[in-house]
């Protein structure tokens, strides 16, 4: 079979390198080699007790049929009062998509909102995967380079240097994948400023909500109505299995979202949905013992990288990553990454992964115990030892 027998748009879509890592991993671990997992981004805790309690509750009650399309009122209605208990901001149920996890909202969202040649500006670095759903709905990604030493954040100067009459919408992640920082209120405040100004939407990715260990993450919404937010269940609630995520928008584009949803997806997973109602009411003492294991496992890692004089300018205060500057030790990150695993049998990711300002750099992630991240981390300090003789 030839190249032109693949699909065009298929073929500018990259691997997700830290799932590449993974599956690296995964076979050394069926030879029985002891491998170290600091490269995911996923939870280690146990789902939370009204989770599975929940959704047994509605096998019980055989609440296994489809929803609407836009998802369980109950739960859209639970995640309203959520958005005005925690930002006091106003969201109706009725502009609330909820969806298989936040992939599917980003699929249908730029589905709706661009058509081909329209630019959508990000970050870079950034989420591995946003710059493939820009070019599978034949937009196009317009990266703006963001430095450490500004904790890898975006100035409103950038942005407005990047703006086109073919701009679209600005993509904000805070906390972030890959830095874990967070972005202040001023900023936001200036970037919602900029997009009025130029008459652009803002798309604030805001999954990483609730994880945050030092200051407060704010929702666009607080700020500005032009704009779209993602967020979903898995991060915060450790739910990453169940699929649960929302996306939420003004109310024009609801109609054409709701028949997308209706044709691609139908609807998100019910018991899921009744399990998602569940955990926003009563997992509070849940997510504030993660969060505590967290910050205690985010001081440690922190406090280990600078005694191994890895750069890390501005310390991470959200999310589980710390994006490690390597540039002393190697200008190829994905090898560097490979050659880690082979030798220290430690799993990281590369920032090459995150975009072309991610050279140089190194994610880890602490979603896992302290114990194995001792270890992890003793494996990397001899590696880099012996790198740096």
């Amino acid at each position: 079979m030839g190249k032109t027998d693949i699909a065009k748009r298929c073929e500018s879509i990259t691997p997700f390198m830290v799932m590449e890592v993974m599956e690296k991993i995964h076979k050394m671990e069926s030879r029985g080699i002891d491998v170290i997992h600091l490269e995911i981004g996923e939870p280690d805790f146990n789902t939370p007790a009204c989770v599975r309690d929940a959704t047994l509750e509605a096998f019980d009650n055989n609440e296994t049929s489809y929803t609407h399309s836009l998802g369980d009122i109950r739960l859209r209605k639970a995640i309203s009062l959520w958005h005005r208990d925690k930002y006091n901001t106003i969201v109706h149920p009725d502009n609330i998509l909820v969806t298989s996890g936040t992939s599917p909202a980003m699929l249908l969202l730029f589905s709706v909102l661009v058509n081909p040649g329209d630019e959508i500006i990000i970050s870079d670095p950034h989420y591995a995967c946003y710059p493939n759903f820009i070019k599978f709905s034949g937009a196009v990604p317009v990266t703006v380079p963001v430095h450490e030493n500004e904790g890898f954040q975006y100035t409103p100067h950038a942005i407005e240097e990047k703006i086109s009459p073919k701009t679209k919408a600005v993509l904000i992640n805070s906390p972030s994948n890959p830095t874990g920082n967070i972005m202040g209120k001023k900023r936001m405040q200036e970037i919602s400023a900029v997009a009025r100004e130029k008459d652009i939407y803002i798309i604030s990715d805001e999954i990483y909500h609730g994880l945050v260990y030092d200051g407060k993450e704010h929702s666009i919404l607080e700020f500005t109505d032009k704009a779209f937010v993602f967020n979903g269940f898995s991060k915060l609630y450790a739910m990453t299995g169940l699929r649960l995520g929302y996306l939420i928008a003004p109310e024009k584009f609801m109609r054409p979202l709701q028949i997308l949803h209706q044709n691609f997806f139908i609807c998100a997973n019910a018991p899921a949905q009744i399990a998602g109602t569940k955990v926003l009411k009563y997992a509070e003492k849940d997510t504030a013992y993660m969060n505590k294991q967290y910050n205690e496992r985010r001081v440690y890692m922190i406090n280990r990288l600078k005694k191994m004089n890895l750069g890390i300018p501005v310390e991470p205060t959200g999310a589980f990553y710390a994006f490690v500057n390597v540039k002393h030790i190697s200008s190829d990150s994905f090898g560097l990454a490979l050659d880690i695993l082979e030798k220290a049998h430690v799993g990281v990711t590369p920032g090459i992964g995150f975009g072309a300002n991610g050279e140089g750099y190194l994610r880890l992630s602490y979603a896992n115990s302290l114990e194995n991240i001792k270890t992890g981390l003793d494996r990397l300090e001899t590696y880099f030892r012996s790198k740096l003789r």
